[in-house]
């Protein structure tokens, strides 16, 4: 097996950093990228094994991009510290790395939502690339949603076994970083929203709630499910009245 560094992005994840970290442990070196927590994160992390540097946060896609060079190793295995590799995504990672024939590798997500596994919602095709080479990857500038750039001359593939994802903690929590993305993502969609109407922040929210919940087969989730589609809707007509405000300012 080639060596592989495993990086975690993290801001007050005391809740999770611990079984992050732990379920990393297969890796040859593990770094925590930390933007100044005010909770016991660090502290927490450097009970573990692990090495543990702390850098201003401008963005998403920065940060990783800040770090990525600094790994030991070629191969990159990127989380965020919500998200867990199980054991069997551990041994296919091993046999992958034994004769790697790609640049990089889309790893599909199992997403948790208050407390249940959501199994529809239009997330179950959920996926991310998270193991690549060092030297070739890179994030895009997106400020939400940033991913590794898939250029022409990359090589990609997909591991089978899935990594466990779970962004909700409270609800309150959920919704404070729902606002968060929103202001981040006013920022992407800035350049590219002409005059924000009715449609913007009517009909697209509305729009969005039905694809997580009737066509994304929401309903079969149960409360969960419904709360999942209305908090997306929620996420797009933020995202909007954010664009609106940020209209009003340009000169």
């Amino acid at each position: 097996m080639q060596k592989i560094s495993a990086i975690i992005t993290c801001y007050n994840e005391a809740h999770n950093i611990v079984e992050c970290i732990q379920s990393l442990s297969f890796a040859d070196e593990i770094l925590v990228v930390d933007s100044f927590s005010t909770d016991n994160t660090v502290e927490l992390a450097k009970t573990q094994t692990c090495t543990v540097v702390q850098h201003k946060y401008e963005t998403p896609s920065k940060q990783k991009n800040w770090i990525i060079p600094q790994a030991q190793h070629e191969w990159i295995l990127l989380l965020d510290a919500d998200e867990r590799i199980t054991p069997e995504l551990q041994k296919e990672i091993k046999e992958i790395l034994k004769v790697p024939d790609k640049d990089a590798y889309w790893i599909y997500r199992t997403d948790h939502f208050m407390g249940r596994k959501m199994r529809f919602s239009g997330i179950q095709g959920d996926k991310v690339v998270r193991l690549f080479l060092r030297d070739k990857c890179r994030y895009n500038s997106n400020y939400v949603h940033e991913e590794i750039e898939l250029t022409p001359d990359l090589k990609v593939g997909f591991l089978k076994n899935r990594m466990l994802h779970n962004t909700y903690t409270t609800l309150n929590a959920f919704y404070e970083k729902l606002n968060r993305y929103a202001d981040w993502q006013a920022q992407d969609y800035l350049p590219k929203t002409g005059h924000v109407t009715f449609y913007h922040l009517n009909l697209k929210p509305a729009f969005r709630f039905f694809k997580h919940y009737i066509w994304g087969l929401g309903i079969l989730d149960g409360f969960p499910g419904y709360v999942y589609a209305a908090t997306q809707s929620y996420a797009v007509k933020m995202r909007y009245i954010k664009v609106k405000q940020l209209q009003k300012n340009i000169p």
